[in-house]
């Protein structure tokens, strides 16, 4: 067993048999769109460069992009999603970054191992992800390459405690004589690898278009989102917390008196009103039929709005539902884990307002309990922001993206000093600086 998941179990200690409790005061309902929000960090600048707006005061550098040569050979691969970032000590970082590459699109020389290939070509599939190691002192890149390969849309997925990145494919393929396996799995990468993983499916954890996952660091337990109209929140209890590979328990989240959530054709879920929440354990977990989520609700399994980002905050964790609400411009719920009663699940922010907020997907926890949300919208002229939300529910504009793609991959350096972004397509990962109201 590596030292770091030693240290994690150690740590951790008896409290894998109880859930966590967290206590956060209540908040009043959002004020009016209009309205300023206080604790914003103020108006945008145009970027000259016409890449990413920011506040006065804020600034960006681009570390990586499309094409850059990297350290095994390859080229960083396009559409970079879902991202985490990892202290290696020794003074250096490391993003593990995913690509949401389907077969045929090009993949940066990817070689080695795989998990799956093209039966014609025997190379990889194009999804995985690439590391990228930084001085973090400076940011300056000190080596980057591909660290997983062979897998298909990697879209999102989640930090662990134990130091590795939990990658999600979207995507549930079928063998069919040119793609070799099913798909529709959970990778984990290591953070400290230093070449690519050899791939190993965490079938146990679901077969379904995984989008996110998040740990919560007391149970070991992994929480994952499902991008569908028709999703679940899913949880996975592992038979050894850290270990994954060695299988666990996968259970959808039921709520008392609720079926659906998303408020689509009538208002089921309230802003700010806790739901008590149970968990039924799933069977069939590699649905060959891709009927998980069918089969999840029809047991009572309550039904979320393409749930996409999700992070654990203290005690707590939020999730993105892209397109819930009565305006269909998207919901952040928060759970909180229950110790000796039910989990508690909140409707935390629901957006009426395209202008305020718009179908949120990748997000992250700023070090002030503030949420980056990653908007991810398509359907007219491209606008895609960073949305902050406040604790007391309040969006504002932290950052607009000028390109015609969406932000992703959200997540803060562990000093808290830089935030890093993607630019989906072409890929281009940011870093962004400045006077953060926790510094």
């Amino acid at each position: 067993m590596p030292h770091d998941r030693r240290q994690f179990l150690r740590r951790t200690g008896s409290a894998f048999a109880a859930l966590a409790a967290a206590g956060c005061a209540g908040r009043t309902t959002a004020p009016a769109a209009a309205a300023p929000i206080a604790e914003s960090y103020g108006a945008l600048v145009p970027d000259p460069d016409g890449i990413l707006d920011l506040p006065r005061g804020f600034s960006y550098r681009v570390i990586s992009a499309l094409g850059d040569a990297m350290d095994d050979g390859g080229t960083v691969p396009d559409k970079a999603d879902g991202m985490g970032c990892f202290d290696l000590g020794n003074g250096e970082l490391a993003l593990v970054r995913n690509h949401e590459l389907r077969p045929g699109d090009s993949d940066g020389d990817a070689s080695g191992a795989a998990f799956d290939t093209v039966a014609r070509s025997l190379r990889p599939l194009p999804g995985g992800t690439t590391t990228v190691v930084l001085d973090a002192a400076t940011l300056d890149v000190k080596r980057q390459y591909r660290s997983l390969a062979g897998t298909i849309r990697n879209c999102a997925g989640g930090v662990t405690p134990w130091g590795s990145w939990l990658t999600c494919e979207e995507d549930v393929s079928k063998a069919d004589g040119r793609i070799n396996k099913d798909h529709g799995w959970v990778f984990e990468v290591p953070a400290n690898t230093e070449r690519q993983v050899e791939p190993v499916a965490l079938t146990a954890m679901g077969r379904f278009m995984h989008e996110a996952a998040c740990v919560d660091p007391a149970t070991g337990i992994v929480y994952l989102t499902e991008d569908r109209n028709d999703s679940l929140l899913y949880r996975f209890i592992p038979i050894y917390p850290g270990e994954l590979a060695r299988g666990g328990t996968l259970q959808a989240l039921v709520l008392d008196g609720v079926a659906d959530t998303r408020n689509w054709d009538a208002v089921s879920v309230a802003v700010s009103q806790p739901i008590a929440g149970r968990w039924i354990t799933l069977d069939n977990v590699e649905a060959p039929e891709d009927d998980l989520r069918q089969r999840g609700a029809a047991a009572g399994a309550a039904i979320f709005a393409r749930g996409e980002g999700i992070w654990m905050g203290e005690g707590e964790l939020f999730f993105t539902c892209t397109s819930g609400g009565a305006a269909k411009e998207g919901q952040i719920f928060r759970l909180r884990p229950g110790l000796h009663g039910p989990d508690a699940l909140e409707l935390f922010y629901e957006s009426t307002d395209r202008d305020t907020y718009s179908f949120g997907d990748n997000l992250t926890i700023a070090p002030d309990g503030h949420l980056i949300v990653c908007e991810d919208q398509y359907t007219d002229t491209v606008n895609n922001h960073l949305r902050a939300i406040t604790p007391q529910g309040e969006a504002y504009a932290f950052a607009r993206l000028r390109l015609q793609t969406e932000p992703a991959g959200a997540c803060f350096s562990p000093d808290g000093r830089t935030l890093f972004v993607n630019a989906y397509a072409p890929t281009r990962t940011l870093a962004i600086t400045g006077p953060w109201k926790w510094l």
